[in-house]
């Protein structure tokens, strides 16, 4: 076998093969068998057809077909291989001659991965944002824990901000009783504005029994989006009551015997939080840094698959989840068409540079991953799709997905790399470290990777 390769553009390469006849010869008796079992010709038992009859028969132009549809992807490959070529998706292959007893002859276009220079990334500087954790910042954390555990009563009295009434609800439209538009036993929180707007004025004030009615713009049902008038009964007040901040609160909400002891440990989770929180946000913004620095040329063919992906995943995986279509999402973020297609394209590029810049990174390292890496990673992936361990892991087995999670992790730690080359400040202008040793800090790392590549898998 004969190849040359003839570069188009920076990302997409022609390769050129002659193939001699007698090396189709193992294909060629492959289709001879398989036709074989396909077919009957009377006077022969099936399987044992001679070559010549089913020539006569059904046509050498059948056998060399099959036989070329088989050999294709081999002879492909070897190409493939001799010109050390990284391709990107499938090729279009084109068969320019097919000479029975002499050659075959054949061009298969593909993109390939384009070969990067990567600067000195050393001199890259980010600023992220302090570690702090105010007083103000402890309290409202354990506020927020207080909150969960309080508990209700019914009053006798008028409701108020903050009060739980429990609600009746009919709503009309022209006059008419929506069949969607009754509930009953609706409990609701004042002041939350997590029902229709309008009825915080229509129930403060009103006591167990009381009645009121007012207008407010329906969103879902038959009649979203249409002004209704809402008639809302309050059937029952209850008030909240948050537990007295003192030690029996923290030994009944944590395995601490004191409030101050909450209070520490509240101080240690936040500051914890927001230094995986500075990590993620140096990661990104190195990363950013990282992608001016190098110039990728772009395959258009992938970069339209990738755009074409994430549009699917949004409209057929996400939104539907979410009970929207792609026109009622753009309303609500308010953009246009033209303007979610701009963005989509923006961030399946730099995803498809991030894979590429990254890798690139990996095997100038020479970055490795170690089963444990591996193994945590897989834990947190798991965790993150509502899986357990067992199951994700067979599922990424069965799914062949193994390589992927594993290019994953060296992707993140060729990043914590970049990173710990580069320089960190503060929002004071002090120099931090990063280690990328440090278990937040790596997955902080892989977390931004995944992030900017969303569902690229070059």
């Amino acid at each position: 076998m004969k190849s040359a390769v003839e570069t188009l553009n920076p990302t997409r390469v022609r390769l050129t093969v002659e193939v001699p006849f007698e090396e189709l010869k193992a294909s060629l008796d492959a289709a001879y068998k398989k036709i074989n079992q396909q077919v009957t010709v009377k006077g022969f038992r099936q399987g044992k057809i001679p070559a010549r009859v089913i020539d006569q028969r059904f046509g050498r132009g059948a056998v060399l077909e099959e036989a070329v549809n088989d050999a294709l992807p081999k002879f492909y490959t070897e190409a493939i291989n001799e010109a050390e070529l990284n391709p990107l998706g499938q090729p279009e292959v084109d068969i320019t001659e097919l000479k029975d007893g002499e050659l075959l002859a054949f061009t298969a276009e593909v993109d390939i991965r384009p070969t990067l220079e990567i600067p000195d990334y050393s001199g890259i500087e980010v600023t992220v944002d302090s570690v702090e954790v105010t007083d103000e910042d402890v309290e409202k954390s354990i506020e927020q824990l207080r909150d969960r555990f309080a508990t209700t009563a019914p009053v006798e009295r008028a409701a108020a901000e903050g009060d739980i009434v429990t609600v009746d609800l009919e709503a009309k439209v022209d006059g008419e009783v929506l069949e969607d538009g009754v509930a009953k036993g609706v409990d609701y929180t004042i002041g939350s504005g997590q029902l229709l707007d309008g009825i915080d004025e229509a129930v403060t004030g009103l006591e167990a029994g009381g009645t009121a009615t007012f207008t407010s713009e329906l969103k879902g049902g038959s009649a979203e989006g249409k002004e209704a008038e809402v008639k809302v009964d309050v059937t029952a007040v209850k008030s909240r009551e948050l537990p007295e901040l003192d030690d029996d609160f923290a030994q009944l909400a944590s395995e601490f015997d004191t409030l101050e002891e909450l209070r520490a440990d509240s101080r240690k989770r936040l500051e914890r939080m927001k230094k995986f929180d500075q990590a993620t946000q140096a990661q990104e913004k190195v990363l950013d840094e990282l992608i001016k620095l190098v110039e990728v040329p772009m395959p258009e063919k992938l970069l339209e698959d990738e755009v074409n992906t994430r549009k699917h995943n949004l409209e057929h995986h996400q939104l539907g989840q979410m009970g929207l279509d792609l026109a009622k999402y753009l309303e609500i973020q308010g953009k246009s068409a033209e303007e979610f297609d701009a963005e989509l394209k923006e961030q399946a590029e730099k995803g498809i540079k991030t894979q590429f810049i990254l890798d690139e990174i990996v095997n100038k390292e020479k970055v490795s991953v170690g089963q444990e890496e591996l193994t945590e990673h897989l834990m947190r992936r798991a965790q993150s799709s509502g899986m357990s361990p067992d199951q994700f892991a067979q599922a990424v087995v069965e799914g062949g997905q193994v390589p992927m999670l594993v290019g994953e992790v060296a992707r993140g730690k060729a990043l914590a790399t970049v990173v710990e080359a580069a320089t960190v400040k503060d929002a004071s202008g002090e120099v931090i470290s990063l280690d990328d040793e440090d278990e937040e800090t790596a997955e902080a790392a892989t977390e931004a990777v995944e992030g900017a590549e969303g569902t690229t898998e070059a």
